[in-house]
């Protein structure tokens, strides 16, 4: 964060003199007597007692879906006002959301209803955003609201919950004579095989060129150790996570066998991400390893969106996990002068939208929501939905630090690029010698980072 950001949240504090906790209305809430007229409970608690149609004012609602902001959002603006028919809502999309939102926070006009920005200390957040709820009871009926909470209260409900996994082409599987969703790395290769041998399709694209599609591969690790304590917890405990055994370990020896199998594209040098999705949709694709955000852009790259779907990353562990992570908050200004109209876009947006799945490839942070139709089948066969625990007090963020004065770079592409040329033989290094290498310098890390 630049200097000038901090100096203005200093101010911020100082000026606006804000108390973090619950609020209401900027209104005067006294009478001509002085005595407070303010009802007991926050409006977070009350609004819903009103009729919709009781409820009135004009809304912005501003969002970084530049993409759907003429056509989806319109949409779900008819939808709302058939629920409510006395809130007028415009929309404002921003193309670099946090650089064009950060400076308006400097002003009250950051819209009624907006995401809230990560780069906003946690916090400083009581100071320009309105309660949603108190955290003990929310997060009963919702995930990720703890990510984002001050003090026991909520202030942001992630958008969609999203997790990664194999996006896949049913109808290039069933081609090939794969029968069922290959659960165990095994499985998986022989399924790759069988698209190898029967098909004319590659059975996994790597995107090797493009780079960054390689860092997908690192949200499921969670799958691989069967375990939502390794990531933030036990990972925090070892010196050396890329041993033979550790689900990091385990977790690329797949990447590497595929590409070492010749099971990927024949050329990675020359792979394109755009004409991925689309050579996917129309069958020339099996499988690719993404987050599920990815599912609807490869559904709607082609004409054949019934054939795609998301699959867990196979996994040898006992369980099979879907880790999740929130994406972005939705928030309310605390400045806004029509917020029953902000808490009830907010309620609709995230129970009544369909979001989530649709826009976002996830799933509703909201516990009331039904999975997808294909996930709520995964569910019954024992897949796993779950939130990471969070790394204890005190660790927090030591994993990123580990991780960068590593520079092992687990969410970053080059080593993974390393790793597959290793084995389409364009480097004379082993699988077993790119772990000792990680190793050694995570180890190094952690030395200097865990002992400082």
């Amino acid at each position: 964060m630049s200097k000038k950001l901090l100096v203005f949240f200093a101010s911020m504090l100082i000026v606006l003199g804000i108390i973090a906790g619950c609020s209401s209305d900027s209104e005067d809430t006294s009478n001509d007597n002085g005595e407070d007229t303010s009802s007991d409970a926050p409006l977070y608690e009350t609004w819903k007692d009103k009729d919709p149609e009781e409820i009135e004012g004009d809304l912005t609602v501003i969002t970084h879906r530049t993409d759907i902001v003429d056509s989806v959002y319109q949409d779900y603006k008819e939808q709302f006002n058939a629920k409510y028919p006395n809130v007028n809502v415009e929309f404002e999309a921003l193309t670099d959301y946090g650089g064009e939102i950060m400076p308006r926070m400097n002003t009250q006009d950051y819209g009624d209803v907006q995401y809230l920005p990560v780069e906003v200390p946690i916090a400083d957040i009581p100071n320009f955003f309105e309660p949603i709820g108190k955290l003990d009871e929310m997060e009963d009926s919702y995930l990720g609201v703890e990510e984002r909470a001050v003090d026991n209260t909520v202030y942001g409900i992630p958008i969609a919950v999203t997790y990664t996994g194999v996006i896949y082409n049913k109808a290039v599987f069933e081609e090939a004579g794969v029968e069922g969703i290959p659960a165990t790395q095994e499985e998986f290769i022989d399924a790759m095989q069988k698209i190898k041998d029967n098909t004319d399709a590659i059975p996994l694209y790597t995107n090797y060129a493009d780079g960054w599609p390689l860092t997908q591969w690192e949200g499921a690790v969670t799958t691989t150790a069967g375990d939502v304590d390794y990531y933030n917890v036990d990972m925090l405990d070892d010196p050396t996570p890329f041993d033979e055994g550790d689900p990091h370990y385990e977790h690329y020896k797949l990447m590497y066998d595929l590409a070492e199998q010749g099971l990927i594209e024949e050329d990675p040098l020359t792979t394109d991400w755009e004409s991925s999705k689309v050579r996917m949709n129309n069958g020339e694709i099996g499988a690719m390893v993404l987050g599920s955000w990815a599912l609807e852009q490869v559904q709607g790259a082609g004409e054949n969106a019934d054939d795609i779907a998301i699959m867990p990353y196979p996994s040898d562990a006992e369980e099979t996990i879907f880790s999740l992570g929130a994406d972005l908050n939705i928030s309310i200004n605390k400045h806004s002068e029509n917020k029953e109209a902000a808490f009830a876009w907010v309620d609709w947006f995230i129970h009544e939208s369909g979001y989530s799945v649709e826009q976002a490839g996830g799933i509703s942070a909201s516990k009331d929501v039904p999975l997808p139709e294909a996930l709520a089948a995964g569910e019954e066969e024992g897949w796993q939905f779950s939130m990471l625990t969070p790394s204890p007090d005190g660790k927090k963020g030591l994993l990123d630090e580990i991780d960068k004065e590593s520079e092992v770079g687990l969410w970053l592409e080059p080593r993974k690029q390393i790793l597959i040329e290793a084995a389409i033989g364009n480097r004379d290094d082993s699988f077993d010698d790119l772990m000792n290498k990680w190793n050694e310098d995570w180890s190094a890390a952690y030395e200097k980072v865990v002992n400082e």
